[in-house]
C-alpha cells in the first residue's frame, strides 16, 4: 500500500513540477524567462526543452528543430482547460503565399511535442488561415487548443497524434494530404454550416485520419468530412456526435465534382444525437470494428505514453 501511495505521489509531483514551472535545464520564455518570444527562444539550441510562461504572444512560430518539447504553463497537464499560454497571429494564405506559410505555429522538425498551448489564427472568415501546420513526422500535440475558421489544422506529413485537445473551425478545418493523423480524447467544435475534415489522400496509400473517442459539438450543419482528393480516408469512432452533425453525415466535394468513387468515409461505435447512420450518404460505411491505433501510426514509441 505504501508503495502504491508513494508512486501516486511521485506521479502527481512530476506532473505539477513539469507543467507549472520549468523543468531543469529548460529554455524559458516570457516575462520571467530568458526570452520574450518563443521564436527568439527557438534560436537557442542549448536545450531540447522549452517552457513558456503564462501570457499572450503575438507571433508566428516556425519550428525546424528535431526532437524537442515545448511546454506551456498550466495547472492541469492532461487537458487544455487550464492553459495560460496564448500564441496568436492573423495571416491568410493569399498574403502568406501558401497554406503552410499562413500558420501561426509551423512544425517542420521531426519528433516535436507541444504541450498546453493555445494556438490561434485570428484572420477569421474569407480564406484559408492555418493555426497549426504540421509538416514533419512523429508530431505529438497534448492539451492544445487549436482555433481558426477555415483550415485550422493542417496535418500534412507523416505520423501525427493529438490528444486531450480542443479544435475549432468551420470549413475543412482538419485537412492535409500525406499524413496519418490520430485525434483522441478531444473536443471538436464547429462554428456553423461546414465540414470538419477534408482529406487530401490522392492515391491508395497508407494514410488515415481517425477521430477516436472525441466529442463533436457546435453550431450549424457540420458534415464529418468531404473529399479534398479522390482517395480521402476518414474514420470517426467511439465518439459523441452532436446534433450539429446532419443525417447524411458526409458530403461530396462540390456538385459536378463529387470525388466520392474511391473514398473511405466510415464510422464505428459512435453515440449522440448525430450518430444515427440510417440516413448516411451512400458513399459512406459502418465498420464492424474500431480501427486500431497501430494500423494508423505503426509504432507508438514516440508518443507520450501517459496520453495513450
Amino acid at each position: 500500500m505504501f508503495a502504491l501511495l508513494l508512486t501516486a505521489f511521485l506521479l502527481c509531483a512530476r506532473s505539477a513540477w513539469a507543467y507549472s514551472k520549468p523543468p531543469s535545464g529548460a529554455i524559458t520564455v516570457g516575462s520571467s524567462g530568458m526570452y520574450s518570444t518563443l521564436s527568439e527562444a527557438l534560436d537557442d539550441t542549448s536545450s531540447d526543452v522549452y517552457f513558456v510562461y503564462a501570457g499572450t504572444y503575438q507571433e508566428q512560430v516556425f519550428i525546424d528543430r528535431n526532437d524537442i518539447k515545448i511546454y506551456g504553463e498550466t495547472t492541469t497537464d492532461d487537458s487544455y482547460t487550464d492553459n495560460t499560454v496564448n500564441i496568436s497571429y492573423g495571416l491568410g494564405a493569399s498574403e502568406a503565399g501558401s497554406n503552410d506559410a499562413s500558420g501561426t505555429v509551423r512544425v517542420h522538425g521531426e519528433n516535436v511535442a507541444l504541450y498546453n498551448l493555445n494556438i490561434e489564427n485570428s484572420f477569421g472568415k474569407g480564406e484559408q488561415a492555418i493555426a497549426l501546420s504540421v509538416q514533419a513526422t512523429d508530431f505529438g500535440g497534448y492539451g492544445l487548443s487549436i482555433v481558426g475558421y477555415q483550415d485550422t489544422l493542417l496535418a500534412n506529413v507523416g505520423y501525427e497524434f493529438i490528444a486531450n485537445s480542443y479544435i475549432e473551425g468551420n470549413t475543412d478545418f482538419i485537412f492535409g494530404q500525406r499524413a496519418s493523423l490520430w485525434i483522441t480524447g478531444s473536443v471538436i467544435k464547429t462554428l456553423g454550416d461546414g465540414w470538419i475534415t477534408a482529406s487530401g489522400r490522392s492515391s491508395d496509400d497508407d494514410f488515415w485520419y481517425v477521430i477516436d473517442n472525441c466529442e463533436i459539438t457546435g453550431a450549424g450543419d457540420a458534415y464529418l468530412g468531404r473529399p479534398w482528393r479522390d482517395y480521402a480516408r476518414v474514420v470517426f469512432q467511439n465518439s459523441v456526435l452532436g446534433s450539429n452533425v446532419p443525417s447524411e453525415g458526409w458530403s461530396i466535394w462540390n456538385v459536378g465534382d463529387e470525388r466520392t468513387d474511391e473514398v473511405t468515409f466510415a464510422e464505428y461505435g459512435n453515440t449522440g444525437d448525430g450518430a444515427d447512420t440510417s440516413g448516411r450518404a451512400n458513399f459512406s460505411e459502418v465498420l464492424d470494428s474500431a480501427v486500431d491505433i497501430s494500423t494508423v501510426l505503426g509504432s507508438t514509441s514516440w508518443i507520450d505514453a501517459s496520453f495513450l
